[in-house]
């Protein structure tokens, strides 16, 4: 494909073997490479082209074949739009396009002739006429690189070395390859990253992020969106375990408030493990829009099909908004607007919660204490699996909550089953000793024996500043969740000054991390005032609500 300016973007197509066609056309446009076209999340593109469709992989300006210099998502929403033209031009399709793809592939189908509503039609149209855009959202800052004033730390560096990497490829550089390959496998890459990045890539859009200050919203990008393109057919697909899953629910939110009708797809999935994964329902979905076919429709299933309980693929029902139970594996669809079922929780300690991981709780009624904890940098706390670990996903935390720099406030066994689904948000009034602490939390099951203790999301905050030494009243957000407990179980609660290397640590002098601990950070203590304190369960998504 020739772009606008010139540049030969290379892609691969399948074709279907039945018939000559003309034929309705799905179209991915990646950064890794076409051959790859995105298998480690989707069936192969041939599954598709056995289903009617002439499928077109392309790598993106200044990937794999395609010529250019790679600049990011800042160029994909020209280059989209003329991919979508082209491919409504391909003389064996029919005119007919549809998107798909995860992560970069879900952000170059939301950029196309971004800035407003489109006027060409018919084969000058550059949108799709449908598109399904998995974990990927609008705002770099908070869909892609940052969570409340914290670098994505693990996950942000080991992406940009990728792409860095890639960058060598290109440019012949093996010994840069290799030297960024051995750091990422042997784990070096959390300490040598940002040198690595400076050395390999300066000017990369991954690098680039770390330079910004994440408390600063002016200076990051947020990519326009077509109001028209929110009105198309979407199937928005996000994961329980994804870091991405907020700009899945921001672009519900937008594209409610545009006016359209938004499917909705949240498996108990990581950003790479699709447990089961969500083909036969998004082969509907274009055979719907593209092929004016029905598939055959079935409700939800109500239990686990053959496999493990997380491994049931997502159901081809007619149900707009299905989610699934990140413990259960069971699919169910869900009504957007509905209020969470659970009140909330108080917390009270008698000052031992970080001692006794039993001592603290989460009760109905007013809560009361001070809890003491103290962040050393020599041995932070691990951040483990949730949405922002390379070991994503369900863990066991039992040894961390055993630390005595972790905080842990716990229900009464339960007496019934208990139903989680919202967005959890923490509020506590906290103090420090410097000017800059983080607050990190969790929120786990613990066994009806006690010996177990799964983590189901967790959340972060960084503050800095002079006012960090003054009593403040927080709001701390974790990732959405839904989960169900049974009787007998606690649920948890579990507060620390770090999550390494998920964040990185915060060296208490007021200033963003750059670098991994070293001898400048600061020990932090933190008093956490419990009397107000209130764990809550917010909507997952409000119905007619605007984007935020």
């Amino acid at each position: 494909m020739r772009a606008d300016d010139g540049t030969v973007l290379a892609g691969r197509l399948w074709f279907p073997e039945q018939g000559p066609g003309p034929w309705p056309v799905l179209l991915m446009r990646q950064p890794y490479g076409r051959a790859i076209a995105s298998t480690v999340t989707y069936a192969h593109p041939s599954w598709y082209a056995d289903r009617g469709f002439l499928v077109v992989v392309q790598d993106v300006r200044g990937c794999g074949d395609s010529e250019g210099q790679f600049g990011g998502f800042r160029q994909e929403a020209v280059d989209g739009a003329a991919a979508v033209r082209w491919a409504r031009r391909l003389p064996q399709g029919n005119g007919r396009v549809g998107s798909y793809g995860f992560s970069y592939q879900g952000l170059t189908q939301l950029v196309m002739a971004a800035g407003g509503d489109p006027s060409p039609t018919g084969l000058d149209d550059p949108l799709p006429d449908c598109l399904a855009p998995a974990m990927a959202g609008l705002d770099e800052r908070l869909h892609w690189a940052s969570a409340d004033g914290a670098h994505w730390w693990s996950l942000g560096l080991a992406w940009a070395l990728q792409l860095a990497a890639a960058a060598c490829r290109r440019r012949g550089d093996d010994a840069g390859w290799w030297e960024i390959r051995r750091s990422l496998e042997s784990g070096r890459f959390l300490e040598e990253g940002p040198a690595l990045l400076a050395r390999h890539d300066p000017d990369g859009m991954g690098g680039q992020w770390f330079g910004l200050d994440p408390a600063r919203p002016r200076d990051w990008r947020i990519h326009p969106v077509a109001p028209a393109l929110l009105r198309r057919p979407l199937l928005l697909i996000g994961g329980w375990h994804d870091p991405h899953l907020g700009g899945v629910l921001d672009l519900w939110q937008r594209a409610q408030q545009a006016g359209g009708h938004p499917e909705l797809l949240i498996g108990a999935w990581t950003h790479l493990q699709w447990r089961g994964g969500c083909d036969e329902r998004q082969l509907a979905f274009f055979r719907r829009h593209l092929q004016g076919a029905e598939a055959p429709l079935a409700p939800a299933p109500e239990g686990p099909r053959a496999g493990g309980p997380l491994d049931q693929p997502a159901p081809v029902s007619p149900d707009p908004v299905l989610l699934q139970d990140l413990r259960s594996g069971h699919w169910r669809p869900w009504s957007p607007g509905t209020r969470p079922a659970t009140p909330g929780w108080c917390l009270e300690s008698q000052g031992l919660a970080a001692v006794r991981s039993l001592e603290g709780r989460l009760l109905a009624a007013a809560g009361q204490g001070v809890v003491v904890l103290v962040h050393d940098p020599w041995r932070p706390v691990p951040g483990r699996g949730g949405h922002l670990g390379l070991d994503a996903g369900l863990v066991e935390r039992g040894d961390i909550d055993g630390r005595a720099d972790v905080a842990c406030f716990s229900t009464e066994p339960l007496q019934t089953p208990l139903a989680l689904l919202g967005r959890p948000w923490l509020e506590i009034e906290v103090e420090a000793d410097q000017p800059g602490f983080d607050l990190c939390a969790a929120l786990a099951v613990v066994s009806a024996d006690g010996n177990r203790v799964s983590q189901l999301c967790t959340g972060v905050l960084r503050r800095r500043g002079e006012q960090c030494r003054q009593r403040q009243g927080l709001r701390l957000d974790f990732q959405p969740l839904a989960a169900s407990l049974t009787p007998g179980e606690r649920l948890r609660l579990s507060l620390a000054g770090a999550a390494w290397p998920q964040i990185a640590v915060n060296p208490g002098d007021g200033n963003l991390p750059r670098t991994a601990p070293g001898p400048g950070h600061r020990v932090i203590t933190l008093q956490l005032h419990l009397a107000g304190a209130w764990l809550g369960l917010a909507p997952l998504l409000e119905q007619g609500a605007g984007a935020h």
